[in-house]
């Protein structure tokens, strides 16, 4: 099993949920529920993503977690 820690890849996707969250606390209350959550939400997926693919046993099975990615460029 390959250690998705070691990833650059997936350092950067904390990252990105870290500030996605801290972004997310300026948000109005009223969207506290709506908007913001989404994007927590889908910021962390990225780096579950990642993480469930580097459990996969196979290289094709790990870049096909890899590709869901680009639905966050």
């Amino acid at each position: 099993m390959r250690n998705f820690r070691n990833y650059e890849i997936w350092q950067l996707a904390v990252d990105i949920a870290v500030s996605i969250s801290t972004l997310c606390k300026r948000f109005p209350k009223y969207e506290l529920f709506a908007l913001s959550d989404q994007l927590r939400r889908a910021s962390v997926s990225i780096s579950s993503n990642i993480a469930e693919g580097a459990s996969r046993t196979s290289v094709a099975e790990f870049t096909h977690y890899l590709g869901f990615i680009r639905h966050f460029e």
